[in-house]
């Protein structure tokens, strides 16, 4: 996502634009026609409707299947390379800096517990590009010489597979940077071979960005307009020439043959555009390309995730995974970024108000398709950093922590979110968001030995890896416990969520059942400032078989009947095996 990019509710969607693309209405009516599951005419913020839960057609039988059950549970950590660590001193992180610290991340030992325990890495923009932060890529197929070279790369995969550590990359498909040779040839001449890779245009129609405000979407070069949904750096590709398509998918295939285990998918809801308004995203189109880009992914490494960013309400979140009918998890998107999910985190930490984020989950549950991962977060690269939302509250950082890592579904956790890791400082500069990693709080904080490319964010001489490594009761002591308890209970990674908090009722106490099959946890977090209680809870279950995770003073369920009830401190959370 860009750098000042602000979203909206989608509204109503506007008639058909058709006069935009008068040479494009054929092709946009057939690709209407062959969506099957798409929504058709509909409005795109409609789910679509679930399977039965035992599908046995034949093309279930025939589609190639996703085989990426070891994403269900598994914990993502999103790192801007930029930032993360320096190898060669010259004040920017690149990847042998990022190999030398996977052991923070995780050593690979099962019994270690001095690092992290994450299974993935999500790599913000790692391809050549002239920006700080990649978004605009001018070579898709080389890594970016700041950051280090494809055998570098390589090496970080063997690296990180060693130690059981899955790499996702970032992949901008919506455009390219405008210094990309493609649109260099496209822009050079009405007659260039490569002319119609983007979209063009005689006139202005005069349409603006569809998440509101006035900045436009057209842009003049050489006496006719382009489309670049986010400014004129960054041109968008025309997705409905086969040829680029075609392209697109030998990139990703490039990729996840020189070791990649999937793709972060930027600006997934703006592929393609119809029109003026909300006629600039979620069109059946864009459904369309992501079925056949999942379906190449699949054909070449059906253990390869996808994660889309469609930042929008649950309803068009949903969409984005496609029908379920014939491929399990999804024919579009098997993962999606929750921001609703992680706004009402964020809400009901800050408010100490667990219904908030129980009528959230309520929703993903009604409206998301059956059976699909689940992707939530507290916050990422184009967001205020959590800590400094939350007013560097630990008691409240603590809460988010443990809630996002007892849902269900792969979340993903922003580097330096562990140790509490602050905005920059005030303003709108999306490098606030992005600043070096804390290592120590020296000068040059254990990131570089020159000068960092960024100064560090306020707090990095009590906020940082080497001060909180040694205190048992650190935000990233916490971290770290939560990951091993996630990963010692089957019920934490993989099993169904039950809620037991009221919708509606104002309470800090967030609790609910998490259950598979051969286990049981009841899940209970206090997000208030002060002790609370929880309950009564109608849970089938006699007994405490076991604590799988507790707070000091966290004290083990009472049940009578049936009936459960839970005793906790201020920002404390209770994980229970039940019998």
């Amino acid at each position: 996502m860009r750098p000042g990019r602000k979203l909206a509710r989608p509204s109503a969607r506007p008639r058909l634009f058709a006069a935009a693309y008068p040479s494009l209405v054929l092709a946009a009516l057939l690709a209407l026609a062959s969506c099957a599951g798409s929504g058709g005419g509909k409005k795109a913020a409609m789910p679509p409707a679930k399977p039965a839960a035992a599908t046995t057609s034949a093309t279930a039988a025939k589609a190639v299947q996703w085989q990426h059950e070891w994403a269900r549970g598994a914990v993502f950590y999103e790192v801007f390379v930029r930032s993360f660590s320096d190898s060669d001193g010259d004040g920017k992180g690149d990847l042998k800096g990022l190999i030398a610290k996977l052991d923070y991340l995780n050593t690979g030992d099962p019994s270690s517990t001095g690092d992290l325990k994450v299974d993935a890495l999500w790599l913000m923009p790692v391809f050549v590009s002239p920006s700080y932060h990649g978004y605009d890529t001018t070579d898709y197929e080389h890594i970016n010489p700041d950051y280090g070279t494809d055998a570098d790369f390589a090496t970080l995969c063997r690296e990180a597979h060693r130690r059981g550590i899955r790499i996702i990359v970032d992949l901008v498909v919506n455009h390219t940077g405008s210094a990309h040779p493609w649109f260099l040839e496209s822009s050079s001449s009405l007659t260039s071979p490569k002319r119609d890779w983007y979209v063009w245009r005689a006139d202005d129609p005069g349409w603006t960005q569809p998440w509101g405000g006035s900045y436009p979407t057209w842009h003049e070069k050489g006496g006719m307009y382009f489309y670049g949904v986010f400014w004129a750096g960054m041109p968008d590709l025309n997705l409905r020439n086969p040829a680029v398509r075609t392209e697109i998918e030998r990139i990703a295939r490039l990729w996840l043959d020189r070791g990649a285990d999937g793709f972060r998918l930027d600006a997934a809801r703006h592929l393609v555009e119809n029109g003026p308004g909300q006629l600039q995203v979620d069109q059946p189109e864009t459904h369309a390309f992501w079925r056949e880009f999942a379906a190449t992914v699949r054909s070449a490494r059906p253990d390869a995730v996808l994660v889309g960013e469609n930042w929008s309400d649950t309803d068009t979140i949903a969409t984005y995974y496609g029908s379920t009918a014939s491929v399990a998890g999804g024919d579009e998107l098997p993962m999606n970024f929750d921001f609703p999910l992680a706004d009402s985190i964020v809400r009901g930490v800050k408010a100490g108000d667990g219904s908030l984020i129980a009528a959230k989950l309520a929703e993903i549950q009604r409206s998301y398709p059956a059976g699909v991962i689940d992707t939530p977060f507290l916050t990422n690269h184009d967001q205020v950093r959590l800590a400094t939302q939350l007013g560097t509250d630990r008691g409240r950082e603590a809460s988010a922590a443990a809630v996002l890592l007892t849902l269900p579904g792969a979340p993903f956790l922003y580097y330096g979110e562990e140790v509490g890791l602050r905005n920059g400082g005030p303003g709108g500069d999306d490098r606030l968001k992005r600043t070096p990693m804390p290592w120590d709080g020296s000068e040059r904080g254990g990131f570089t030995s020159a000068t960092p490319w960024f100064p560090f964010a306020p707090g990095q001489q009590t906020d940082n890896v080497a001060v909180e490594s040694g205190d048992p009761a650190s935000l990233l002591a916490r971290y770290r416990a939560l990951i091993r308890a996630r990963r010692a209970s089957a019920a934490l990674r993989t099993g169904d969520l039950e809620l037991l908090s009221s919708l509606t009722q104002p309470s800090p106490v967030l609790a609910f059942v998490r259950a598979v099959k051969g286990e049981k946890v009841l899940v209970a977090h206090n997000l208030g400032d002060a002790a609370a209680i929880g309950g009564p809870y109608a849970v089938a279950a006699t007994a405490v078989e076991g604590t799988v995770f507790a707070d000091a003073n966290a004290a083990p369920p009472a049940v009578a009947a049936r009936a459960w009830t839970v005793t906790l401190p201020p920002h404390a959370t209770g994980i229970w095996r039940l019998r």
